[in-house]
C-alpha cells in the first residue's frame, strides 16, 4: 500500500507545472473577462468610429489586426 501511495504522490508531483511561463499560470481569466465585456462594446460603437475614445479606438484597431487575413511579414 505504501509503494502505491509513493507512486501516487510522485505522478502528481510530476504532473504540476512551476513554471512561471506556464499558460496556466499566467492566464488572467478576470481581466480576459473585462477585456471581452469592453471590446464587445467598442464594436458596437464601431459603426461610429468619430464617436470612439483614442483607447476605444486603438482596441478596435489591435482587434481588427488580429482578425484580418493579413500575411505573416516577420517570417
Amino acid at each position: 500500500m505504501r509503494k502505491f501511495l509513493i507512486i501516487f504522490f510522485l505522478l502528481i508531483l510530476t504532473n504540476c507545472s512551476l513554471n512561471k511561463d506556464s499558460q496556466y499560470w499566467t492566464e488572467d481569466t478576470i481581466k480576459k473577462k473585462n477585456e471581452q465585456k469592453n471590446l464587445s462594446k467598442i464594436l458596437k460603437k464601431s459603426k461610429d468610429i468619430t464617436s470612439m475614445t483614442l483607447d476605444e479606438y486603438k482596441l478596435y484597431i489591435e482587434d481588427y489586426t488580429k482578425k484580418s487575413k493579413y500575411p505573416d511579414i516577420s517570417k
